[in-house]
């Protein structure tokens, strides 16, 4: 077990808000429709695509449109789409680092609104390479800790999973890239119930920010998840469990 992340805390509330309004269907289709063009449209042999999938699947999203976004992105039909794959780094309040992934069929536009985002609540992209190396690519599955202890969890250890990071509200299962599906399912088939289960850029050391710059950094991040083309933010903050709880209500 390892220490305590306030922000994915925050990170799992929003994923389940999101989920249930439904709210990002345009943008899971651009991830299913990448992840075909990137390593092809067979999902047993792209582990991205299979994530892609399952969580369009998690949010409901009907199977034409995932075939659909799957066809785009191998090029079938006459509605393919050129999306790629557009990673910003800069710095938000605070002086927290921060790694925007945006899915974009044209980088002129996607740039110039997330430059602009990011400048009107307070902060600054920097050139490519410079917070990059405070994060590392890692699997995370978020579980419930109101409804498991550390012993249940065990299995996803068995699996190969790397780490399991304890919080008040979740546990943080962090696994190798290559590993989340194997561990994913060794929960699933202990009946374990998952949350959110992702591909993403752990950071490697956190900034502990105060109430007013997480405000800050909630708006930011609210404003970039806004924005069709923004498909994750990462971000190294964490903060105190008061101020959390605060945010989080």
């Amino acid at each position: 077990m390892s220490g305590h992340s306030k922000w994915a805390s925050i990170k799992h509330k929003k994923a389940i808000v999101d989920q249930r309004r439904g709210q990002h269907f345009t943008k899971l289709a651009r991830a299913v429709t990448v992840a075909a063009r990137e390593g092809g449209g067979d999902p047993v042999g792209n582990a991205s695509l299979a994530l892609a999938i399952q969580k369009a699947r998690d949010a409901s999203m009907p199977k034409d449109n995932i075939e659909r976004a799957i066809q785009k992105g191998t090029g079938e039909g006459a509605d393919a789409e050129a999306f790629e794959r557009v990673v910003y780094e800069g710095y938000a309040p605070g002086g927290v680092a921060m790694l925007i992934e945006a899915l974009t069929d044209n980088r002129n536009r996607t740039a110039a609104d997330v430059r602009h985002i990011v400048g009107k609540h307070g902060g600054n992209l920097g050139e490519p390479g410079s917070v990059a190396y405070q994060f590392e690519k890692q699997g995370v599955i978020t579980v419930d800790a109101g409804s498991y202890d550390e012993d249940d969890l065990m299995v996803a250890i068995d699996a190969g999973a790397l780490d399991i990071v304890a919080d008040d509200d979740i546990f943080e299962i962090v696994t190798e890239p290559t590993e989340l599906t194997a561990v994913r399912d060794a929960l699933l088939g202990a009946g374990i119930e998952v949350g959110t289960v992702e591909l993403t850029q752990r950071p490697k050391t956190r900034v502990q920010v105060s109430e007013e710059d997480a405000v800050k950094l909630m708006k930011l991040i609210d404003a970039l998840d806004d924005n069709d083309d923004v498909s994750e933010v990462h971000a190294n903050f964490d903060v105190d469990a008061d101020v959390l709880e605060r945010l989080a209500g």
